[in-house]
């Protein structure tokens, strides 16, 4: 066969996933490294190409890879580096040049932007957003990330790294504790670990209300518990993705001002939480925006496999 493909690489802050992926965004092969489990950021790099090119020997793709793509945390398009990665040991204190280090190692030229950014891309390229030139996606994970598209163009700014609307400050009286060190952030409400957050507050502030999150003592509470529950009609399940999606929509009013998109696609697995935080968002949306916003932008939920999709997300890159 005479199929051409692009290595598609996902970094996460355990495990770095990466598949060969065809034109039609088909993964006809894939693997899988630790990310942290390495001194340096030089070792990581190596364990990677090596893992990279043991994938394309083995499958026998030697000649028909033409590049890699790579999102990461704090990927910098501008210069294919990764600084200040809180999550990753090996790059917390120091700039790694990941693109050249990784193309020496494999011989393919590589490209590489934060893990958000590159969801814009794989929507854009196999998703949602195919056709657009205008959108935002919104990644509702542990964290919650953006990637902007205006005019067909990732928006990444003179530095690399413009766009992180999960640092929007929302609540600036008492505002909850970032990662990022500042407080009342988006992604602090907005987010799986959001979620988890308000479910605890809520229980405490609400001592004698019942739900079936109290039986949840045995591990921490999750987004998915609180989903599990509001699905079952639990009251306070119900009010907490009320509270999150009055935020999200809030936030959203905010976001379309500043560049008018077609669409926000919201991606991850909050993002599946249906009706529970899309007609609170909705309302929100509705209550906050400009009118001469309103009822232009449509608000999207990915259909791209969460399994697969950072991947293709990453792999569209080196198709450019």
């Amino acid at each position: 066969m005479n199929h051409t493909y692009v290595i598609g690489v996902d970094m996460g802050g355990t495990h770095t996933a990466f598949g060969a992926v065809d034109a039609r965004g088909r993964i006809a092969c894939r693997g899988q490294i630790l990310t942290g489990d390495y001194d340096t950021g030089e070792d990581y790099i190596n364990a990677l190409g090596d893992a990279i090119n043991q994938l394309i020997k083995d499958n026998e793709l030697t000649d028909k890879v033409r590049g890699i793509g790579m999102g990461a945390p704090n990927g910098n398009m501008n210069d294919g580096t990764i600084a200040k990665a809180a999550n990753i040991p090996w790059a917390k204190t120091v700039v790694v040049p990941v693109t050249k280090m990784l193309t020496k190692r494999t011989g393919l030229p590589c490209k590489l932007t934060n893990d958000a950014n590159a969801a814009a891309v794989g929507e854009m390229t196999y998703g949602a957003a195919k056709g657009m030139k205008d959108f935002i996606v919104i990644t509702l994970g542990t964290g919650l990330g953006s990637g902007i598209v205006a005019n067909g163009q990732l928006i990444v700014g003179h530095d690399g790294f413009a766009g992180e609307l999960g640092h929007a400050i929302m609540i600036r009286r008492n505002g909850r504790l970032c990662g990022c060190g500042r407080t009342g952030c988006l992604e602090t409400y907005a987010s799986a670990t959001g979620v988890a957050r308000t479910a605890r507050e809520m229980l405490e502030e609400n001592p004698h209300k019942q739900s079936l999150l109290r039986a949840i003592v045995y591990r921490p509470l999750t987004s998915k518990d609180v989903y599990e529950a509001a699905k079952q009609g639990d009251e306070l399940a119900i009010e907490i993705f009320n509270f999150t999606g009055e935020i999200l929509g809030e936030a959203f009013a905010d976001f379309i001002t500043f560049s008018s998109p077609q669409a926000i696609i919201l991606f991850g697995g909050l993002a599946h939480s249906g009706d529970f935080l899309l007609k609170p968002l909705l309302q929100s949306l509705d209550k906050h925006i400009l009118s001469v916003y309103k009822d232009k932008t449509q608000i999207l939920i990915s259909q791209l496999n969460d399994a697969e999709a950072p991947i293709l997300g990453a792999s569209a890159l080196a198709w450019e």
